[in-house]
């Protein structure tokens, strides 16, 4: 793949429900190992935004393309380069959180590894619990195993729904920690949260939705300022 294509291009990126529009016109440019901040009311659209860039809700209008690919024509292919946090975890209560890893590695063609898995436990704050069912998790401790499963897909565009959810304090910093070990590493990310404040010094791009359409672009440090009516939309 050519080094000069854009991580994930939107062209009037629009999706609609009847007479209502949850999100119209999105243009959007982000080229690898670029980051972007995304900000808005509840509402705003942006948890619309982000299932279509991860392709598992279709637009009703527009285009999009994940490093040079039609995301219509073949989103088998540009699914393969996206992963998806939200705040629905989607775990198997009933089974461990190995169990739970055991099966993305299943889904991604990914031999087994029960060392690797423990390790990876071990960095997002699980060591000792991989053995325990996920019904006995608390909402930070699953929200950390979702991590987890996130990692492991090793995905080249990461898009982040409000990753500060359901975790404690202490929980903050181990996701501004996750957050900058994964730009260290080159991927391209997109979060959406409520704490701009904390994010806004170190995501690269800011992007503002209200009422479903784009009412703010820049640079993701002057965000927090733009969402407070000091900067001009």
């Amino acid at each position: 793949m050519q080094s000069n294509l854009l991580a994930l291009e939107a062209r009037g990126l629009s999706r609609g429900y009847g007479r209502r529009w949850a999100l119209q016109g999105l243009n959007l440019q982000l080229a690898p190992g670029r980051s972007l901040l995304l900000a808005g009311a509840n509402g705003a659209g942006k948890t619309t935004m982000l299932r279509l860039l991860a392709t598992t809700l279709r637009p009703t209008h527009g285009e999009l393309s994940v490093f040079g690919q039609d995301a219509r024509s073949k989103p088998l292919e540009a699914r393969r380069r996206i992963a998806l946090l939200t705040h629905r975890t989607q775990l198997y209560s009933d089974l461990t959180a190995l169990e739970n890893l055991a099966i993305t590695r299943m889904l991604l063609a990914k031999p087994a590894d029960r060392a690797a898995d423990c390790a990876l436990l071990d960095r997002v704050g699980l060591a000792g619990r991989g053995d325990d069912r996920v019904r006995t998790y608390s909402a930070g401790m699953r929200k950390r195993l979702a991590f987890a499963r996130l990692i492991l897909q090793d995905a080249d565009i990461l898009l982040l729904d409000e990753p500060f959810g359901q975790l404690d304090p202490s929980g903050f910093q181990w996701v501004d920690e996750m957050i900058g070990d994964l730009m260290d590493a080159g991927r391209t990310l997109v979060v959406s949260t409520h704490l701009v404040d904390r994010l806004a010094p170190v995501l690269r791009s800011g992007l503002v939705l209200s009422g479903g359409k784009m009412a703010w672009v820049g640079a993701s440090r002057d965000l927090p300022a733009a969402l407070s009516g000091t900067l001009s939309a």
